[in-house]
């Protein structure tokens, strides 16, 4: 697995005050400002991000990179440091499926889920990135190639705005359909709770690497799938199958939280094997702080 210091991004935004705003363009140019401004203000380059940082001039920096008038007001050498000019195709790929519809309140898995996928979106077009973006559950329901134009962009976004079904994801024949439609090398974020078996997961996921992508996984989950934050009687709806199980909460929590930190640890340790990249958040999770991971991966690849 790949290895980078992560830069720190400072008042970030909490998702639940961005969940009562409809408009998911103004979200995500929301979410992504906030990321930039904290990322100008980290000591982390070498991303394609559109404004110059300086660092300490060190022996052996070339001198036609030194900053002459901070040195001026300084008077200490910085070394100027450039965007990167480097631009890959960004593959969104976005579990609409039945299991994402739960919840609590407006920032259910799935609103979160597309409140980050419009936020990449946003972040891959304002770095001149072409982005695509396919949404499926049991199969491919919408499928649109990378593109980097403004009205591509408005494009995607009305996609994860509008209002649809949501099958039941019953198949991970699902994953090998998308990889199919994607044979161009790129950067496949996929956004998910990832139900499904783990062997069969990651054959769909080996799909995407046989066509030389990078994968990053962003696995979301409601904090009451995490912790099971609950005491007393409690009625269990599965959303995929209607299966309802009835129990004490507080007697079943700790096998609960056992049996996902084991199910973490299997994805976790499949992922590095195919070095994949695998991203644990909960609803609660400050967007920008995915983006960061974003971010790092797509620094540490090109």
């Amino acid at each position: 697995m790949k290895t980078a210091a992560r830069p720190t991004v400072q008042e970030l935004v909490d998702p639940h005050d961005l969940a009562n705003v409809d408009d998911l363009q103004l979200v995500a140019r929301w979410v992504v400002e906030g990321f930039m401004h904290g990322l100008h203000r980290s000591p982390y380059v070498g991303y394609s991000v559109d404004f110059v940082s300086h660092r300490e001039y060190v022996p052996g920096d070339d001198l036609r990179h030194l900053n002459w008038k901070l040195f001026g007001r300084q008077d200490k050498l910085y070394v100027k440091q450039y965007d990167a000019e480097t631009n890959v195709d960004l593959h969104v790929v976005l579990d609409v499926s039945r299991s994402m519809t739960a919840g609590e309140g407006k920032l259910g898995k799935l609103r979160y889920a597309c409140l980050l996928a419009a936020s990449l979106a946003h972040l891959a077009q304002r770095q001149r990135d072409a982005v695509g973006l396919t949404l499926f559950a049991g199969s491919v329901l919408e499928h649109y190639e990378p593109r980097s134009t403004s009205d591509h962009l408005m494009e995607l976004i009305g996609a994860l705005a509008r209002q649809r079904e949501h099958p039941a994801a019953d198949s991970i024949r699902v994953l090998h359909e998308m990889a199919e439609l994607m044979p161009r090398r790129g950067l496949v974020v996929m956004i998910s709770d990832f139900y499904f078996d783990v062997n069969e997961l990651f054959g769909g996921l080996d799909h995407f690497r046989h066509f030389g992508h990078d994968v990053l996984l962003f696995h979301i989950l409601d904090p009451l799938e995490r912790l099971l934050p609950l005491d007393g009687a409690v009625r269990f709806v599965d959303a995929e199958t209607g299966e309802r199980l009835e129990t004490l909460a507080h007697e079943i929590r700790p096998g609960f939280v056992a049996a996902i930190e084991t199910w973490l640890a299997e994805l976790r340790q499949g992922c590095l094997a195919r070095d994949i990249d695998h991203v644990s958040l909960v609803t609660q999770t400050p967007l920008e702080r995915a983006l960061i991971e974003y971010f790092a991966t797509r620094t540490e690849l090109y």
